[in-house]
């Protein structure tokens, strides 16, 4: 870690200007919307600096009043000046802080939303290459992190970059000789101030990428908890988890050595010139070239430029860690999805549902093929069936039809629609899609429902419960009936009533294709058999896809696409298919459907059928 670490500085070293830059200028983008409230603050922070910046030579001229004149009526109007100081500065200090947060707060928000949507808007891809809990953390830590540099480090690194050029442009007036003396200092300190945030950056990068693997194993075992009870693996898990910890707290300890040790270099520093300004000043003093209301004014402008130099450190470091943040959330913003419509595509009329594959070829990665060759025609309200071993190629399949994935060779028509050609929101508006793993949102089972169509009537969408057979367990087992919270992912739901409610959505949707990837493993006997009926009449007239361990569902396709290691090795009807004795379809007929069949045919003898 140690040399890692060193690298990772090595290369920040080299491109760290630029980088800044590049995000600094990027959020400014951000501002824009926002010029005015932008101007009312930076004139507010002027008038306010620039008030602070009066207050020592109202000290210098009380300092020589009293040593020299001792004037009561002019100390009395010097007095109400400073008072009358104090208040301006207050009031413009308000509007300053007030309308710089709304600033940042409007800032942070943007970007917030534009991530929220440029996630939206990733292909598949993206999300089989980040972990769940890394993207989480981009969203919340690193924006977090952000809102934090925007709103309060900003208004402080504001005030005192120009307290500092302000005091430092009084102290050569006062006095250029004792000014020369303090600049002395200046090389060191700077030079310091940037070697050391430069290594506070990286170690914030550092707790936040740890702070996003923490998070992932987060998500991951609340996501999995009953797995992890099942296999009594919560120490596991949490041994896991605090190894993460430890790594982000080694970086946070690493990073907080830094500051410690910035804070004091910088001070001392800082003060170490103030102190031979005091005695070089006093000498002045003492020689009649300087009085001691102006020594006094000058002690107070060079505590106004030491007091910003030893502040300007801490807040630049912590200006490092987020425009580290402010990087990975533009790294997110970059990244270009891998699916998207051809400019000016057209939008894909309402189809018929003829779905064809030629010569399609896939693979997730160079180096492995997934699909190899599949050509077919589904013709318009067929049922087709896909079997194969797992890892045959089934899901990965499906998943082309949506654009999920696109082909690496050959091409997917619908209706001869190429569908890379197309609109991209037409082509899914059209297909309808129950999962293998039954996903639903933590809302009401009404509001679960009518996501298959947002527009759809209170009648629809019962009526796409009742034809899922989720009506009647929707109103008699649940407590507040369609308005009944699901829990998230569904979990205050057994998982055939979750799989119901995910029919429910797919019927409401109304698709002219539709895809069921094993859409009735979830199910029991009885609710299996009441569900399939309502997906027969749901595939009427529709061209549907189905990924089934059932074999009713497959005897009663259309057409069924046998795949072995990603080739489609055998098509036909099921009758057709055991036609050949020695055919992969019937060996697996023979291994994974024979006693069901038997079983089938049993109860269809003795029903009379």
């Amino acid at each position: 870690m140690g040399r890692q670490y060193e690298q990772d500085l090595d290369k920040e070293i080299t491109w760290l200007s630029r980088k800044d830059v590049n995000a600094y200028g990027r959020l400014l983008q951000y501002v824009r919307p926002y010029w005015v409230w932008m101007v009312v603050s930076i004139i507010a922070l002027l008038f306010s600096v620039g008030l602070g910046l009066i207050l020592p030579l109202v000290i210098r001229n009380l300092v020589d009043l009293i040593l020299d004149d001792q004037n009561l009526p002019r100390l009395n109007q010097l007095a109400l000046g400073l008072f009358v100081v104090f208040i301006l500065q207050a009031v413009a200090s308000f509007v300053n802080r007030l309308s710089l947060a709304y600033v940042g707060e409007n800032v942070v928000a943007d970007i917030r939303v534009q991530v929220y949507i440029h996630l939206q808007s990733l292909s598949l891809r993206y999300f089989t290459e980040h972990r769940t809990g890394e993207v989480v953390s981009r969203i919340t830590n690193d924006v977090q992190q952000l809102q934090s540099a925007v709103t309060d480090d900003l208004v402080a690194l504001l005030r005192q970059a120009l307290t500092l050029m302000g005091a430092a442009v009084l102290l050569f007036w006062l006095d250029w000789r004792l000014t020369m003396i303090i600049l002395l200092g200046v090389p060191f300190i700077t030079l310091t101030m940037v070697r050391l945030s430069r290594e506070i950056r990286v170690a914030s990068k550092t707790v936040q990428d740890t702070l996003a693997q923490a998070a992932n194993v987060v998500e991951e075992t609340v996501s999995g908890v009953r797995i992890v009870k099942t296999f009594t693996r919560e120490a596991y898990e949490i041994s896991r988890f605090s190894q993460k910890v430890d790594e982000t707290y080694a970086a946070a300890m690493r990073r907080a050595k830094i500051n410690a040790i910035l804070g004091p270099i910088i001070g001392f520093m800082a003060f170490a010139a103030i102190t031979v300004t005091l005695w070089f000043g006093a000498y002045e003093v003492m020689q009649g070239q300087l009085t001691a209301g102006g020594l006094v004014a000058y002690l107070v402008y060079t505590m106004l430029v030491a007091t910003p130099i030893a502040t300007l450190a801490g807040l630049y470091a912590r200006f490092q860690g987020a425009i580290g943040a402010t990087e990975r959330l533009f790294d997110l913003l970059d990244t270009e999805p891998d699916i998207v419509s051809a400019a000016g595509a057209p939008e894909l009329p309402a189809v018929t549902g003829e779905v064809i594959f030629e010569d399609v070829s896939f693979a997730y990665t160079t180096a492995v093929s997934v699909l190899n060759h599949i050509s077919f025609v589904a013709k318009p309200g067929q049922v087709v069936a896909l079997v194969g071993s797992s890892g045959a190629g089934k899901s990965t399949l499906i998943s082309l039809i949506p654009r999920f994935w696109d082909v690496d060779n050959g091409r997917i028509l619908i209706d001869n629609y190429d569908i890379r050609e197309v609109n991209l929101h037409s082509l899914r508006a059209q297909i309808g899609i129950v999962p293998q793993e039954t996903i639903l949102f933590s809302d009401t089972v009404y509001a679960n429902i009518l996501y298959g169509r947002l527009d759809a009537t209170r009648e629809e969408v019962e009526a796409a419960a009742v034809a899922a057979n989720a009506h009647e367990f929707i109103l008699n087992d649940l407590a507040a009936g369609y308005e009944t919270m699901v829990g998230e992912r569904g979990v205050k739901l057994s998982g055939g009533q979750r799989q119901r409610v995910a029919i429910a959505r797919a019927i409401l949707k109304d698709p002219r294709i539709l895809i069921l990837d094993e859409a009735t493993s979830s199910l029991d006997s009885e609710s299996e058999s009441l569900v399939q009926e309502a997906l027969d009449h749901l595939m009427q007239k529709r061209t549907s896809f189905v990924i089934a361990h059932r074999l009713s569902t497959i005897v009663k396709a259309d057409w069924v696409l046998v795949l072995h290691e990603g080739c489609v090795v055998e098509q036909g009807t099921h009758e057709t298919l055991l036609e050949d004795p020695h055919g992969f379809y019937t060996r697996l007929y023979q291994m994974q459907f024979k006693a069901e069949l038997e079983e089938e045919f049993s109860s269809l003898a003795d029903s009379g059928k």
